[in-house]
Parts: structure tokens; sequence; C-alpha cells
């Protein structure tokens, strides 16, 4: 558990029991032309959904389009293109009035791995946004690039940012070309990302559906949250709202929970009573260079690395989702409780458990 990220797998249809976009969008916003990179992944393909649910129109820059799924039969035009390279992209913005950056790498073995995606591709994106005159640009961040904070402080956006990791560092250099390029942009950090469709996470239902769970430390690290379906509203919010402009914003449930609490909460998801046992700092620390080798050995990238090791054992990662709420409106809809029985409600239909 930790800062999170914004996983790349492919993304989820048919979620059960709520809807995700049922109230979107709240502002009376025009119509828009939207691109959206990243869309065939888990928080992408959350806001293709609740951006079609509004109305708009929806390009998706898509690495390869044979993994597009049912987008075009949804109305999605979908642009074959990446940010690996700058061909194309002014060509994939031309004509579209916001752009959506999502994509993003979560797990690298080096730094520059991660740099060369997270900080070169959005730098790429955006010197085509701006050949394309497209006036509005959205950047997906992490709390990883805001870094971590003390118990029950929550970070709000305007803090000096100090990353803890090679992803968050590579997440805030994607963020500092952003900021220094002529774009109407604005900047929003999630926390911790779940929902239906989530490989992350899911590792936690797993090994609660299994009845026991470890947790780094004591469990007692604070963290925030935020429930797939309600961060996208929160982006189409984001992207919609002229208040919002050249400023960096949190997207969460404003509850903290403690990483064992998470660890019940999904248990009780899963009608299930999960025996917990923490694992101390210096056994984790061992854990993660461990795997961090056996990753390298293999030629592999994980995202349990030594380097996380930073974010595992930090006291809080806190956010405070109350500056977007003022500019936008927008609130976060599902606590985690409720938003562990939709997610574990989902997994089941899907025969992920």
């Amino acid at each position: 558990m930790g800062a999170g990220g914004q996983p790349g797998h492919e993304r989820r249809t048919d979620e059960p029991g709520d809807d995700p976009v049922q109230d979107l969008p709240r502002l009376r916003a025009p119509l828009v032309n939207v691109l959206v990179t990243g869309a065939t992944g888990f928080v992408g393909g959350h806001l293709v959904d609740a951006l079609l649910a509004g109305g708009h129109s929806v390009s998706a820059l898509v690495r390869s389009p044979s993994k597009a799924g049912d987008m075009t039969a949804r109305g999605v035009k979908v642009i074959a293109g990446n940010v690996d390279r700058s061909d194309g992209l002014a060509e994939a913005c031309e004509g579209h009035d916001l752009v959506y950056h999502v994509a993003g790498l979560v797990a690298a073995r080096s730094q520059a791995e991660f740099d060369a995606a997270n900080r070169d591709g959005t730098a790429r994106l955006v010197a085509g946004a701006i050949e394309a005159q497209c006036p509005r640009f959205i950047l997906v961040s992490s709390l990883a690039a805001g870094g971590p904070t003390v118990r029950d402080r929550p970070l709000t956006g305007i803090e000096p940012p100090h990353p803890v990791t090679q992803y968050g560092r590579s997440k805030l250099a994607g963020e500092e070309v952003v900021r220094a390029s002529a774009l109407d942009w604005t900047i929003i950090r999630p926390p911790a990302v779940y929902g239906p469709g989530d490989r992350e996470l899911f590792r936690v239902f797993r090994a609660a559906a299994l009845g026991f769970a470890p947790v780094f430390g004591s469990g007692a690290q604070q963290l925030s949250f935020v429930y797939a379906p309600d961060l996208a509203e929160a982006l189409v919010a984001a992207g919609t709202a002229p208040t919002t402009s050249r400023r960096t914003y949190y997207a969460c449930h404003p509850e903290a929970i403690s990483s064992r609490r998470l660890i019940e909460l999904v248990g009780a998801a899963m009608g299930k009573r999960v025996k917990i046992f923490g694992i101390p700092e210096p056994l984790g620390r061992a854990i993660l260079w461990a795997t961090d080798r056996a990753a390298r050995v293999a030629g592999k990238a994980t995202v349990l690395s030594f380097d996380k090791a930073a974010e595992f054992f930090a006291p809080a990662w806190l956010a405070d989702p109350g500056p977007l709420t003022t500019a936008t409106g927008w609130t976060a809809r599902h606590d985690c409780e409720t938003g562990a029985r939709l997610t574990a409600d989902w997994y089941r239909q899907h025969r992920w458990l």
C-alpha cells in the first residue's frame, strides 16, 4: 500500500450495482472533443466511460488498436500511436478541445526508464498539443509526486513536493514539463486508485479471499484512496471547469484509512475474517530487496522494488480533496467500505475470485 499510481492493464466493462457516472456532469459544461491517452488502461477506461456518459466526443490514442476492445462500437475514435515518439502526436491532438494524459509507467527497472515514459513522454505530448493549438491539457499525475505526509496532515496541492521514489520523481518531472508550457493546464494527483478492473489492489482482495494478508509495518500507515469511477468524475469536472486552470489538485475521498483497516474492509466485502500479520521494517526491506533482485535477474520490472520501501514504510500518504471540491463542486461519492464492496462484487461477477 502507499501512494499508488495508474496501472496500465486492460480496462473492465459492466460494473454491477452502481452507475459510476449517474450524476455526471453536475457542471452544465459545453460538450467538448476530447483526446485520452491510456484509454485501454484502468483509469483511462473509467475516464472514457465518464466522458461518453457526459455526451462528449472521445478519441483514444492507443498503442495497439487491437486492444481497444469495443471502443469503436461505443463511438470512440481510435487513433494508433503512443507518446514514445513524437511522430503523429500533433496530428492526434488536432481538432480536440482537451487532452487527458493518463498513460504512464508504474513499474520500471531504473530512474531512466521511469523518466523516459513519465517525463519525456509527457513532453512529447505537450509539444504535440501546442503544435495542434489544443487549448486545454489535463495531466493525471500521482500523490507519489507530492510525497508522503506526517499523520493527520493531508496535502492540499500547494506544498513543496518531495517525492521519495523513482516513480514519484518521474511523475513530478512530467508535471514540471506541463507547468513550464504555454498550455492551459490542470494537474490531478490521485492517491491509490481502486475499483472494477484494478489489478494492483486486487492482490489485497485475493489475499483476503484466502483468509490472511500481510501488511508492511504495524498497519498504522494512513492512506487516502479514490474509487476509480469517482476519479473519472473528478477528471471530467476538472477538465470542464475554468476555475481549475493552471492549478494542481488531489482527487480522493476525504477519509483516512489505515493499511490494516483497508484489509479489514476488504475482508468484510469478501465475507471473510482476515488474519492480518505485520512485516517489520527490516524484514520488509529485505523482502523488497530480494524481490527487486529477482526481477532484475529476470530482466523484468516490479512494483515491489527496493526503491518502494520509502513508500511502504512512510507514516502516511494523505491528500485533501477540498480545493478540488471548492473549484468544481466534485466530491467522491464512495468511501472505502462502499467501494470495496462494489469492487468485490465486480471481481466475483467477472470470475477474478
